[in-house]
């Protein structure tokens, strides 16, 4: 999974990956030519299933689900078109995590000149949907050309298709994102080369700085089109402090600033909430590991994340969940409960199953 941290200038941007990751990056800037800087880390998905499952199997091998973020210069906030390079860099983000000024430094002036988290956030919001309007503009220009000329695709796919960008250019018009349309998963597949902004799964994060306030206490009823629960604040120096240790002292800090776990952990729960993501194991004595798949994904979908082969060869998955294996202590016990099953290929993958699939190799030719 990859997740691209965007902001405007003095957000404290590299501040929340410094969080997220543990590291010590230094902020990023733009550098001559107009290019800019990505800082990147991947860390291991917090997962305590996978603890337990590891002190179970005793495996040779641990694998965690792991997720990307990259730390992205360029947001301005001043609604000029999006740079090529900067909208290449979004559009291979799989989310976006806007990180929005709610600090006060009189040393750190703020690009806007005043700290109004609800402006900052509205400003970013702006400059996507414009983003978007253009490249549904240009295409639906195209589209009519080709309609019009016709001897390429089927102009009933074509009229299809200017209806679905028709609507998104009204849904834009009306002032909401794309990500709340309702599309459906082939739609969404058929428009997912077109680099649109707002379709993204978006996550806020207000930026306290080294003061505790809730979201509620900071936007004030203001979500604009943002769920509550996609909305979090990160108290972000003391966040970024508590991510560069570890251990004992680690969980000193926490209790000493009232946090229950690093940011990481609440991230990632977030993250996963609002792209629609879950996990499923594969356990035994060579290797636990963690996969990460979309709510709602088949047996065979989950099979595929493992190897393409699993997926082209599926027959059945031996389905077990990690709840179930906690509660009648082994396998053995899980069976004798009627808890283990053998699904087929509709079977819908739930949060925390263990997975064995079985299939049949592709024939060597």
């Amino acid at each position: 999974m990859k997740l691209g941290i965007i902001g405007l200038p003095q957000a404290g941007k590299t501040t929340i990956f410094n969080a997220l990751t543990g590291g010590d990056t230094p902020v990023g800037q733009m550098t001559s030519g107009g290019r800019f800087e990505i800082n990147q880390a991947t860390v291991n998905v917090p997962d305590a299933r996978v603890d337990w499952l590891v002190g179970h199997y005793n495996p040779k091998k641990i694998t965690h689900a792991q997720i990307n973020f990259a730390d992205i210069a360029g947001m301005q906030g001043d609604k000029t078109a999006i740079s090529g390079a900067l909208l290449n860099a979004l559009a291979q983000m799989e989310g976006l995590v806007h990180v929005v000024r709610a600090f006060a430094n009189s040393q750190v002036p703020h690009p806007l000149q005043s700290v109004n988290p609800s402006r900052d956030i509205a400003t970013i919001d702006d400059e996507f949907l414009l983003n978007d309007l253009a490249a549904i503009e240009k295409r639906l220009e195209k589209l009519q050309i080709e309609l019009k000329k016709g001897g390429g695709r089927d102009k009933g796919e074509i009229s299809r298709e200017i209806v679905l960008f028709e609507r998104m250019q009204t849904h834009l018009n009306d002032g909401f994102p794309l990500r709340t349309l309702d599309l459906s998963d082939e739609e969404k597949r058929g428009i997912g080369g077109f680099g649109l902004l707002s379709l993204k799964p978006l996550l806020i994060v207000l930026n306290t700085g080294d003061t505790p306030a809730t979201p509620e206490e900071i936007l004030q009823g203001k979500w604009s089109n943002h769920a509550p629960e996609s909305v979090v604040a990160l108290q972000g120096k003391i966040e970024m402090e508590i991510a560069q240790i570890s251990g004992e002292d680690q969980a000193l800090f926490l209790a000493e600033y009232g946090l229950s776990e690093p940011s990481l952990s609440r991230m990632i729960q977030i993250s996963y909430r609002v792209l629609g993501l879950q996990s499923f194991f594969t356990v035994g004595p060579d290797e636990v590991r963690a996969w990460t798949v979309r709510r709602g994904a088949t047996a065979p979908e989950a099979a595929g994340r493992i190897h393409t082969d699993l997926q082209a060869g599926f027959i059945r998955a031996e389905v077990m969940n990690y709840h179930d294996l906690v509660t009648y202590k082994d396998e053995a016990g899980v069976r004798s409960a009627g808890k283990w099953s053998l699904q087929g290929k509709d079977y819908i993958v739930q949060d925390g199953d263990i997975l064995n699939i079985r299939f049949s190799p592709p024939s060597k030719k």
